[in-house]
């Protein structure tokens, strides 16, 4: 398909200086490198010409159309825009201001321009003398992870696909920049997403450690009755074990009772006596027992 048919089915049959440069940058793609390796074909080739050269003289572009023209995914569209893009060497402009008014977040116009500042300043610093000269901040990716970082902390809501869309850049290459910022300037971009464990907690762990019982029994073990007997004087028991206590003291001096009893008594009575108690004390538990006894 010429591209002249192509501006025409895209609304830009209007704007032949728009063409020209279209023609311009599909000759270069043709002499500098074959576009098929990347995966653009020459209807695509011819579609993503025109969308630069569009944005070269701030031309309005109907890029949905565009993507059904060219028969591909937007996802893979905008993957070979940004493909071909950089193998053409053109770089986009990417301004704060605008960017903030297209996404509706002007207040983050100062932060993003200190946080690039103290990019820029903290990469420098990271590098060996001899290349810091070389140092190139000019890519527009660097504006727009800036500006995607400072919207996520202060909770705001951006598309990070659109932005990789707008700054020409590949997911890759936005994820590796993004990385770069965390490291270097964690402190203005850095963003704490795991909450404390409340048992990591100093304080916290004290608290469990003044009984060794409740502590014990905080981690999953089972407290025995033995294990009160060990607890320290001048640590308070829990009223409900105090009382279990008390009940098996009581019980324990009830049945020793019995027991001297039926030494001291006759031989039929006690078989007796001890006939009847069990069938009135029969499937009752020991605390009970003792509480009737008494």
């Amino acid at each position: 398909m010429d591209l002249t048919d192509m501006a025409r089915k895209l609304g830009l049959s209007d704007s032949k200086h728009v063409i020209r440069k279209a023609e311009e940058l599909r000759r270069l793609c043709d002499v500098h490198f074959d576009s098929s390796i990347i995966g653009v074909g020459e209807v695509c080739k011819g579609i993503i010409c025109l969308e630069i050269a569009t944005n070269r003289f701030q031309v309005m572009f109907d890029r949905q159309l565009a993507i059904r023209m060219s028969g591909m995914s937007e996802k893979a569209y905008n993957r070979s825009f940004n493909s071909l893009q950089n193998g053409l060497g053109v770089k986009t402009k990417l301004d704060v201001r605008e960017l903030a008014i297209q996404f509706g977040c002007v207040r983050l116009i100062p932060f993003v321009q200190k946080g690039l500042a103290l990019y820029k300043d903290r990469f420098i610093t990271s590098l060996p003398a001899s290349r810091r000269a070389s140092a190139d901040f000019s890519r527009p990716v660097f504006t727009a992870v800036v500006f995607y970082l400072c919207a996520k902390r202060h909770k705001l809501k951006v598309d990070k696909l659109k932005l990789i869309e707008l700054c020409g850049a590949s997911e890759t290459e936005f994820s590796s920049v993004s990385t770069s910022m965390k490291d270097l300037c964690f402190d203005v971009f850095g963003i704490a997403k795991e909450k404390k464990d409340p048992k990591s907690v100093k304080g916290n762990r004290e608290l469990l450690d003044a009984l060794p019982c409740k502590r014990k029994h905080e981690d999953g073990g089972d407290v025995s009755d033995d294990s009160l007997d060990d607890v320290e004087d001048g640590l308070e028991i829990p009223s409900y074990k105090r009382h279990k206590k008390m009940e098996k003291a009581t019980y324990e001096k009830w049945k020793s009772t019995v027991l001297a009893s039926n030494k001291n008594s006759k031989p039929g009575a006690s078989s007796k006596r001890k006939r009847q108690t069990q069938l009135n004390f029969a499937g009752k538990a020991p605390e009970t027992v003792a509480l009737e006894a008494s």
